[in-house]
């Protein structure tokens, strides 16, 4: 019987062996492929890297807000207390000067690394150019830079404000601080009111004992004012400036959703500042009273009316103090801007009615 060409002895054996080498070669291959590019591979280290979404910045900016002066801290459950973490730094910063310009993250900036560093040598000539040091760190905070290199800066001017502001010592060529030589029939509230800051900061720097009985011929450190403030809803903080002269920043609290408080320009409330005063929460009716152990308003208030923006003929809202520290740094309020009551008592020996602004910004 004839047989098939490739059918001869053997000849079946071979090619089945051919086949099972074929299928194992598939296999390394396939095998490699998925090492390389697979799970185990660079793939897993790209979809590993966090990505942001375009929105992420919004969603952290719509946490802030200000305080209303219908504030019911204590006694209003507290809705929306968590705060969205900052998902663009992990950078740690200080809990009473955190970063306030929240905008992208930039690498370190060296012309601005240079100027700072140029700052710091003014400090260490003799004598000591503070008040130009002051001045180029001011003009550096608007320049992009990195949020290190900002918290440096904040850091250099809110020291820097222990020394020449609040102290009596008056430095030479400083536009802000000067000296005056009490007149007689003059008193310390209007002496503050012609300069436009409150009497109690001249009072603190000049460490004044009795303000009524304050004799004429004597010579004090006075503040060229007004102070202003501005609070950053996404990032809850408050700066405090002189005229245009950083000099604090403060954590703050903030109304929660649904009551947040407005952005745009505000003023300090002619009237409007006032010590533990008496205060009766509009939602539920209770009055609340300096000796009430949850009294929920801390140690000063500082009334505000709206300007322009969304703040525009807004009244009700408020700077105040807190006993209840947990509620810095999350939006808990009826809109008012909660401080630790220190801070409260410092943002009040500053801010001037009428004259004082608080600016609102995301």
């Amino acid at each position: 019987m004839a047989r098939h060409p490739f059918s001869a002895p053997g000849a079946r054996g071979v090619g089945t062996r051919s086949r099972i080498y074929a299928v194992l070669a598939l296999f390394i291959i396939a095998v490699a492929i998925v090492f390389i590019y697979g799970p185990f591979g660079k793939n897993k280290d790209q979809t590993s890297e966090a990505v942001l979404p375009p929105d992420a910045n919004a969603a952290v900016g719509g946490q802030t807000h200000l305080v209303s002066g219908t504030e019911a801290d204590s006694n209003v459950p507290q809705v929306g207390e968590a705060i969205l973490p900052d998902l663009r730094t992990e950078v740690k910063r200080e809990p009473n000067l955190p970063e306030t310009v929240l905008g992208p993250i930039v690498e370190p900036n060296p012309e601005a690394a240079e100027l700072i560093a140029q700052a710091t040598a003014l400090l260490s000539e003799t004598p000591s150019k503070m008040i130009e040091a002051r001045d180029k760190l001011n003009e550096i905070l608007r320049m992009p830079m990195s949020v290190q290199q900002r918290a440096s800066v904040k850091d250099q001017l809110s020291e820097l404000a222990d020394k020449w502001l609040f102290s009596r010592t008056v430095f030479p060529h400083d536009e802000l601080c000067e000296t005056y030589q009490v007149k007689s029939g003059d008193q310390l509230r209007i002496i503050g009111d012609r300069f436009k800051v409150p009497y109690e900061i001249l009072v603190d720097i000049n460490k004044i004992g009795r303000p009524e009985n304050l004799p004429a011929g004597e010579t004090i450190k006075v503040i060229n004012g007004p102070f202003h403030a501005k609070v950053y809803r996404s990032s809850f903080t408050m700066d405090l400036y002189l005229q245009n002269t950083f000099v604090r920043s403060f954590p703050v609290g903030l109304g929660k959703p649904g009551m947040e408080t407005p952005t745009g320009l505000w003023r300090v409330k002619p009237g409007g500042k006032l010590v533990t005063p008496v205060w009766t929460n509009p939602v539920d009716g209770r009055t609340y009273y300096p000796e009430d152990p949850d009294y929920p308003l801390g140690s000063r208030w500082i009334g505000l009316e709206g300007l322009t923006g969304p703040a525009k003929d807004r009244t009700g809202f408020a700077i105040h103090g807190t006993k209840d520290p947990e509620q810095i740094g999350t939006a808990g309020s009826q809109g008012c801007i909660r401080l630790r009551n220190g801070n409260a008592i410092l943002a009040y020996n500053l801010l001037a009615p009428v004259v004082s602004q608080v600016e609102v910004t995301d």
